[in-house]
């Protein structure tokens, strides 16, 4: 019987060849959290290695479900030589798939990923330590204007007549006045609506922010919040005050020419190089910030943030969530924010070779 050497099958020059050597040095040092994930008796499951290279295939390839990862891995040499599956090795069921997926949402292990991957790029020097941007973005969430239902209070128990239509009615919602502080999706109880701006459609949303390095264009750091209040400011002081410094600089858009973020930035003693917003109102930073030599190169800079967005939108498929529930969607969101460092990383030491 003739063995398959998958090795021979992957291109020298392929760009997951860097990819899988950044992901197996991170993975060695991952190595005694998975130890304490997974039992010594019982049936042998999927070990987390990997699951998370499978699962980073998915974002890298765009892979919408994990019933059709499994469909690829079964035929895609390249997915099993990546993933570590020998030629004739059976693929995993589904089902099995999931459960252990949701083993390493329960586990952080998006959180260790990420920051191995970050100690990567500090390795080699690719992040800056003074100088960032901010900004943030809505995640459509995965439900339909359909499960909007009018809060209840816990005292009202009564389901009320039976709707026609079976679990898809038809709903008219003319007329209709929805709010978040009366209205909540049934099934996405995390979602909010919330619109991109004037007359944009309102929609079911989680807020995505992140925190980016300006050298090279790097996430430092990325988080998932409900849309209430002032949700973009306080993620993004917050981001600030774990990552930043005094004397660092942070760009950011209009939206964040704001009294709160402005003195909250100051009292961390980080200089904020937001864009000014002079519409019918007074900017809350002057001259002394923008007459700064360091001014115009934040505001080129935290652009590529727009970068982040649309690539974890097209090629890291959050343009449309797939899963529900802030804890769950953060998970998917700084995996995705890992998977972009990784191809950024590589990337980079291409364009310097």
């Amino acid at each position: 019987m003739a063995t398959i050497n998958l090795e021979s099958f992957v291109a020298e020059n392929h760009k997951l060849r860097e990819i899988r050597a950044i992901v197996n040095s991170i993975l060695v040092d991952c190595q005694p959290e998975f130890e304490l994930m997974y039992s010594k008796i019982g049936r042998p499951s999927i070990p987390p290695e990997q699951l998370l290279r499978a699962l980073l295939l998915m974002v890298l390839y765009t892979i919408p479900s994990e019933r059709r990862l499994m469909e690829h891995v079964r035929y895609n040499l390249l997915f099993r030589w990546f993933i570590g599956l020998d030629a004739d090795e059976d693929v995993w069921d589904v089902t099995v798939f999931t459960k252990n997926r949701d083993r390493l949402l329960e586990a952080e292990v998006a959180r260790l990923f990420f920051e191995g991957v970050k100690s990567h790029a500090k390795a080699r020097r690719l992040m800056s330590e003074d100088h960032f941007s901010v900004d943030g973005t809505l995640l459509e969430a995965w439900a339909s204007f359909k499960s909007i239902q009018p809060i209840r209070s816990k005292d009202d128990d009564s389901d009320g007549p039976p709707k026609p239509g079976g679990s898809n009615p038809d709903v008219d919602f003319k007329g209709q006045t929805r709010t978040n502080d009366t209205h909540r999706s049934v099934t996405e109880p995390d979602a909010r609506l919330a619109r991109k701006g004037k007359g944009k459609e309102a929609k079911l949303c989680l807020s995505g922010n992140v925190l980016m390095e300006n050298r090279n264009g790097l996430i430092v750091d990325a988080e998932v919040l409900l849309v209430e209040g002032n949700h973009e400011t306080e993620a993004a002081l917050a981001l600030l005050k774990d990552h930043a410094h005094k004397n660092s600089t942070v760009g950011a858009d209009k939206l964040y020419d704001t009294t709160e973020f402005v003195t909250g930035c100051r009292a961390l003693r980080i200089t904020p190089h937001v864009s000014q917003n002079n519409k019918n109102r007074a900017s809350r930073i002057d001259g002394r910030t923008t007459k700064e030599p360091g001014y115009e190169v934040s505001q080129n800079k935290r652009k590529r943030i727009e970068e982040i967005f649309g690539w974890m939108k097209t090629v890291g498929g959050l343009r449309k969530l797939r899963y529900r529930g802030r804890r769950r969607v953060n998970w998917i969101f700084l995996f995705c924010s890992a998977a972009f460092n990784l191809v950024r990383i590589v990337n980079i030491a291409r364009q310097a070779a």
